[in-house]
């Protein structure tokens, strides 16, 4: 039986802007690739490849296909004047990464970083430019330097963090939209990135440690206490910081929370349910860090503590107590410098439990 060959798109016609993406990895190109898609002049910012002309190809859940032309630049200099400038790096790389757009000081700027602080350190470091903050819950895959993977439906949600910012925000959402993504302004920044970190905290500082999926992750009971309490002290210092889950596209992450504040033997089948659909088959990302590591030291800084080290730093800050997502934070960083505390981790829930005992 022949294979039905996929259905290409064409990018819709130009709505001349030019977006300049720094930080061109899976979620900086296919956000960038996205506006491509409906007229966006696209420069990704690869450090690691040369100077190039080459289009990236958009793969959407439906399995359709559109290639979007771009210019690919090692040097972030080395771009035309962008009217936006989206900014996709990880965390330890945010200000290194925002310095050389210095050149553009009053460009408005998208942070769509995982985690606690990018807008802050964008607002630091680009201090006359309107800051946007994006959290994405769209799952994603790069399947090379020249192809992005839709995975599933999720979204993105969009809010201003400064007065310049607002009235960029309802025509990007409008692109994003026409482009087929789901997109929500919220009005508080705070709320949204907190709100993001909830999901993003569910099974990934375990997973990390332990080098395990999440539903092995839930369908254990003891480890599901663990996940349990980090996201109840989230919670927690949230709620001291006067912000309030709120939706995401995608996120239902009110009932996320609800959830987690039910008794044990009532919120471990609902949030196995959640957690069973809700990443379209992705790692979680601190331990796609470790595990890009194989049996060597990580190269690179782990996110985590802009994760769960944020939750237990704000914490400290506010006067709550949030030992579980300290130690957590410790531990991922261990894990990933450290080869021999990651074999000593692995597939070992035991070994964790133990190391947490502690935090009781």
């Amino acid at each position: 039986m022949t294979a039905t060959p996929p259905v290409y798109d064409k990018p819709s016609a130009p709505v001349d802007k030019r977006l300049l993406v720094v930080g061109a990895g899976a979620v900086g190109t296919f956000l960038g690739t996205l506006l491509g898609s409906v007229g966006y002049d696209v420069t990704l910012v690869r450090i690691f490849e040369p100077p190039s002309e080459k289009p990236v190809t958009l793969t959407r859940p439906d399995g359709t296909r559109v290639v979007v032309p771009v210019h690919r630049v090692t040097r972030t200099e080395d771009a035309q004047p962008p009217d936006l400038i989206l900014v996709a790096v990880k965390m330890p790389a945010l200000r290194e990464a925002l310095a050389p757009t210095q050149v553009w000081p009053d460009v408005p700027t998208l942070t769509v970083e995982n985690g606690i602080g990018a807008e802050q350190a964008a607002a630091e470091v680009r201090n006359l430019a309107p800051i946007l903050a994006g959290s994405m819950t769209a799952p994603i895959r790069l399947a090379s330097g020249d192809e992005v993977s839709w995975l599933g439906r999720g979204g993105i949600g969009l809010a201003a963090t400064n007065g310049p910012a607002e009235r960029f925000i309802a025509p990007l959402l409008a692109d994003f939209r026409r482009a087929g993504l789901r997109a929500a302004e919220l009005p508080d920044a705070g709320s949204m990135k907190w709100s993001k970190l909830l999901a993003n905290l569910v099974a990934n500082a375990t997973g990390a440690i332990l080098d395990m999926d999440p539903d092995a992750i839930y369908a254990d009971g003891r480890l599901f206490e663990i996940e349990r309490r980090q996201l109840l002290e989230t919670l927690a210092v949230m709620s001291a910081l006067g912000l309030r889950p709120v939706r995401l596209p995608g996120a239902a992450v009110p009932w996320l929370a609800r959830a987690g504040r039910l008794p044990s033997w009532l919120s471990r089948p609902i949030l196995r349910r959640i957690v069973g659909g809700a990443r379209g088959g992705k790692l979680p990302s601190l331990r796609l860090h470790v595990h890009a590591a194989g049996d060597a030291p990580s190269g690179e800084q782990t996110e985590v503590m802009w994760m769960n080290g944020a939750v237990a730093s704000f914490g400290a800050e506010n006067g709550v107590s949030a030992p579980v997502n300290a130690r957590l934070a410790e531990l991922v960083d261990e894990v990933a410098a450290n080869p021999d505390r990651r074999a000593y981790f692995r597939h070992n829930p035991g070994r964790l439990l133990a190391d947490l005992a502690s935090t009781s």
